[in-house]
C-alpha cells in the first residue's frame, strides 16, 4: 500500500489540565469540581470574564477562571 492511502497517526499529546491555557467545559468540570450545568449557566452571561467563544464552542480561560473563583464567595 502506498503511504498516501494509509492514515498516519499523529502523536497525541497528553497535557495536564493545570498546564493548559484553555479548557473545554468537561475539562473545567474535572479541574474545578463545579458541575457542568453551573458552568454553562456562568458562561452564558454576557459579562463572563473567563469564557472564550470559538464559533459555537465555549472554552474556559484557565488562569482567568482561577482568579475569578479565588475572588468569589459563592458560585
Amino acid at each position: 500500500m502506498s503511504e498516501s492511502k494509509t492514515k498516519r497517526k499523529l502523536p497525541k499529546y497528553e497535557v495536564p489540565l493545570w498546564h493548559k491555557s484553555n479548557l473545554s467545559i468537561d475539562e473545567a468540570v474535572a479541574y474545578s469540581g463545579i458541575g457542568k450545568a453551573k458552568l454553562y449557566e456562568m458562561t452564558n452571561r454576557e459579562d463572563c470574564p473567563f469564557v472564550l467563544w470559538i464559533g459555537n464552542r465555549r472554552m474556559i480561560k484557565r488562569e482567568v477562571f482561577d482568579e475569578y473563583i479565588a475572588k468569589m464567595y459563592s458560585v
